[in-house]
């Protein structure tokens, strides 16, 4: 597991960093190199760091409670950010010490150099360590593993520059131990301003603007996806947070939508590795509806009278569209077909990805649209309707109202003796049937009781 391997390995770091402590402090004090002694002083505290980044980065592995429903991540970030600031107070302090040390014209004691030299060797054998087992640190989106190979490599490279000024001081050139010293604490410093900035700017959750257009061009590529938007981006630690809104057709079922939801969490992992992805699926805010859209278009071609019953269904990834076109009853059958081969070409060229357009043609009927009637119009026809029933039913109340761009007329009526239930549907039938012959888009309800 890689949280194992990030234990593993720091525990490793900080045990290896913690025995060069009393190798060099030990030895370099005793050969009187700065040098050696700044080394010492920055792996002590290299060694602290690295403990503390052990602690972190196991606080981070938790996973998500009450009080930190994103996880723990973030410790990771702190962990950089604290270990990086105090690199570079490490750098400072070495860059002070080597500046004292010219003014003060202080030298090694060439007579134990060998000292020195096994103490620079030790170190040598211990930073080669670190640096192998934290190289992979450099791919990895762990805060706390970039700060534990920042300091791998900043140790060996002080080690380099601390072995060539003690060198140059045993063969006689006086300054070179201190001169090798704030070298070291101006590498040690510009490598950990660059750590402090990056775990600044993620406890910040600023995003680099390539992972902001990596991930909105999976997600706008998904197919089904028309537009992404409200998409929010934040890491913590080797995590990556995604959260979008989905713009998709009106017409895909919620099968499909929990598809392309999946489908754009997969390719996220895909393009990010360790990813959480919520995405919102809302349907896509045109002009009007697609089945509204196919009647506007069959209403287009010349010919078509009226279009109704548009169905818009989606299978298998594939957009299946019928309707209903009313045409004059007088055309022939050839006329009528090439009517409805337009409105597939139109509905075609308009809607992608398509599969298939059914258009049932019929005659034209001059049916008034209920929610364009007259209500006193409405309450005529009504009682027209019952009055060939008058010796059995009687109507109590009507009831009308508009929903939906549909007329529902809703009666109440009584039966004036005693007949069959049987019977007495086979009225109520009647009467709802000669209603609606006289009005389209309209739904009628009869509610009948005893007198």
């Amino acid at each position: 597991m890689e949280s194992a391997y990030k234990l593993r390995i720091l525990r490793r770091s900080t045990i290896a960093i913690a025995s060069v402590v009393f190798v060099e402090i030990t030895l370099g004090v005793i050969v009187g190199s700065l040098a050696i002694v700044s080394d010492g002083i920055h792996a002590m505290l290299d060694a602290v760091t690295t403990l503390m980044l052990f602690l972190v980065t196991r606080a981070s592995l938790k996973p998500p409670d009450e009080e930190h429903m994103y996880g723990h991540e973030k410790f990771e970030a702190i962990g950089g950010l604290v270990g990086g600031i105090t690199l570079i107070g490490i750098g400072i302090l070495i860059i002070y010490e080597a500046i004292l040390k010219i003014l003060g014209g202080q030298n090694i004691a060439t007579s134990i150099e060998y000292v020195g030299f096994i103490a620079i060797g030790y170190t040598f054998c211990i930073d080669f360590f670190r640096v192998r087992t934290l190289l992979k640190a450099r791919e990895s989106e762990s805060s706390t593993m970039k700060a534990g190979f920042y300091h791998a490599l900043a140790d060996l490279s002080s080690t380099i520059i601390a072995f060539l000024g003690f060198g140059l001081a045993t063969l006689g050139f006086a300054y070179g131990d201190a001169l090798a010293s704030i070298v070291l604490g101006v590498l040690l410093s510009c490598l950990s301003v660059r750590l402090v900035w990056n775990c600044g700017m993620e406890l910040t959750d600023t995003i680099s603007k390539d992972v902001a257009d990596l991930v909105g061009k999976e997600i706008v590529n998904a197919k089904g996806v028309l537009r992404c938007g409200d998409l929010k981006i934040r890491k913590a630690g080797g995590k990556t947070f995604v959260r979008a809104t989905v713009q998709v057709p009106d017409y895909m079922s919620l099968e499909d939508a929990h598809n392309l939801s999946t489908l754009i969490e997969t390719n996220l992992q895909k393009a990010l590795g360790n990813v959480d992805v919520a995405i919102h699926i809302e349907p896509h805010e045109a002009e009007m509806r697609t089945e509204k859209l196919v009647e506007a278009l069959a209403i287009r071609i010349k010919g078509v009278k009226k279009a109704h019953e548009v169905t818009v269904t989606q299978a298998d990834g594939k957009l299946y569209i019928t309707l209903h076109a009313e045409v004059d009853p007088k055309l022939s059958v050839q006329e009528t077909h090439e009517i409805a081969e337009k409105i597939e070409n139109e509905i075609f060229g308009t809607i992608r990805d398509i599969e298939n357009v059914t258009v049932h043609i019929e005659p034209f009927t001059k049916m008034r649209k209920g929610s364009m009637v007259d209500e006193k119009e409405i309450h005529k026809i009504i009682h027209k309707a019952a009055e060939t029933h008058r010796q059995d039913f009687r109507i109590k109340r009507i009831i009308t109202y508009i929903a939906d761009e549909k007329r529902f007329i809703n009666l109440e009526g009584c039966f004036t003796r005693e007949i069959s239930t049987e019977d007495a549907h086979t009225i109520i039938s009647n009467i709802e049937e000669r209603i609606k012959e006289h009005f389209a888009e309209t739904i009628v309800t009869v509610h009948m009781e005893p007198e």
